[in-house]
């Protein structure tokens, strides 16, 4: 049965629901994070509270490389909808445990633990979920249209994104501070579990691709071959992966805690002009996928970067100066663009790096590397740089670095046979 036909909607769906609710999880912990420093991780020094819990947000992405390596491998050798049930599996015990979870007053040290412990549940589960489902996403599309198949996943991350701010949007805007408090934090969480069984079921019912089925009768050791023979893809894909990494971790997993502690708005502010901003995104990344299938994705990337390095800076400076809703909104508007020109032809673009073979390993080990060590604890560290340099330009000085790196990568680009 050839399966390089036009996807059924509901394979595009099981395929993407993951990295939705990954995000949307992962997320929502970082926008309550100010809310949840006073529940689980009391301290007579509001700094440290937060940078507790900051680090906490983190520590998930410590073990998404080991465990994205062990299922992109399993994936590989064993089948990708096999693995992809089980990190939505683990995935929703995770999201489970934190909504249940006891504050510090009534658990005492016992709270922070199942809070970590949680953490580092859905750091496995998010390390094997966007390689495995871009590895099977992209060899099921048409060769011509893996730009628009992969740029749902990205669509997906955004849905996350979006759905984790409507909600911090919502109680922010709705409850009174006690409530919030005591209980208001929990509702997103709850919400969170809803899809979970769905999808587990969606993605035990997809069938494997004809590539796969056929690169699955050789063996051969993924990880062994992946350093071998492909460190150029290694390279350029660890390089874009920071790049893409570190400007939707700065822009919205940092942003709301740079415009309150550093332009003094209000708690909800950020979370609403987010909530207006991110459709942009939503609505403009599977196009720039498309459009990758056109006229090339090292094209497409290219240009968004070189502007986005142009703009950092000055946008930054003008934001600091200049501090309130409209320059925010500005900010976060044109800087919607340029992530959604980043992200619509990402996911292709890194999956033809690498043969079937190889691929959800090679994804799984680079993307969990750049989310470890540049996503995850980038609101930690540029937490702690602001306080420590006061320098509110720091978040530009930041992605500038990240962002050249990406764009110096795509010189040498080339698409797997």
């Amino acid at each position: 049965m050839n399966k390089r036909v036009p996807l059924p909607w509901k394979t595009v769906i099981g395929t993407t629901i993951g990295n939705a609710l990954e995000w949307y999880d992962f997320l929502i912990f970082g926008y309550v994070s100010v809310l949840i420093a006073k529940q689980f991780f009391p301290s007579d020094a509001p700094l440290t509270s937060m940078l507790l819990t900051t680090a906490t947000f983190g520590v998930g992405f410590v073990f998404r490389p080991i465990a994205g390596l062990w299922i992109g491998m399993y994936a590989d050798r064993r089948g990708r909808s096999a693995a992809l049930s089980f990190v939505i599996l683990l995935m929703f015990i995770a999201t489970a445990m934190l909504a249940f979870a006891p504050t510090y007053a009534q658990a005492g040290l016992w709270a922070p633990a199942i809070v970590v412990t949680s953490r580092v549940l859905q750091g496995i589960s998010a390390g094997g979920e966007f390689g495995c489902a871009t590895a099977l996403l992209v060899e099921l599309a048409p060769r011509d249209k893996t730009g628009l198949y992969g740029s749902w996943q990205m669509v997906a991350q955004s849905m996350g994104a979006f759905m984790a701010t409507l909600a911090a949007a919502a109680i922010t805007s709705g409850f009174s501070p006690e409530a919030l408090a005591s209980w208001g934090w929990r509702l997103p969480f709850l919400a969170g579990l809803i899809l979970g069984p769905a999808g587990y079921w969606i993605r035990r019912n997809i069938d494997e691709s004809d590539a796969f089925e056929a690169a699955a009768k050789h063996e051969f050791m993924p990880f062994r071959c992946l350093l071998s023979d492909y460190p150029t893809a290694l390279f350029i894909s660890l390089a874009l992966g920071a790049a893409v990494s570190v400007a939707v971790y700065v822009l919205v997993g940092y942003l709301p805690i740079f415009a309150v502690q550093m332009l003094h708005l209000p708690l909800n502010t950020p979370f609403v002009i987010l909530a207006v901003t991110m459709p942009v995104r939503l609505l403009l990344i599977p196009l720039f996928g498309h459009l990758s299938d056109k006229v090339g994705a090292r094209r497409v990337m290219g240009a968004a970067l070189i502007i986005f390095i142009a703009l950092v800076h000055p946008a930054f400076m003008w934001l600091t100066r200049v501090p309130g809703v409209a320059s925010l909104l500005v900010l976060a508007f044109v800087f919607a663009v340029l992530i959604a020109a980043l992200m619509g032809p990402f996911a292709a673009t890194l999956a033809n790096l690498f043969p079937t073979g190889v691929r959800a390993t090679g994804m799984s080990l680079t993307s969990n590397l750049t989310a470890s060590l540049l996503g995850g604890f980038t609101p930690f560290i540029l937490t702690w740089l602001a306080a420590k340099t006061g320098d509110p330009m720091m978040p530009a000085h930041y992605m500038f670095f990240f962002l050249s790196v990406g764009a110096l990568s795509l010189l040498c680009y080339k698409r797997s046979s």
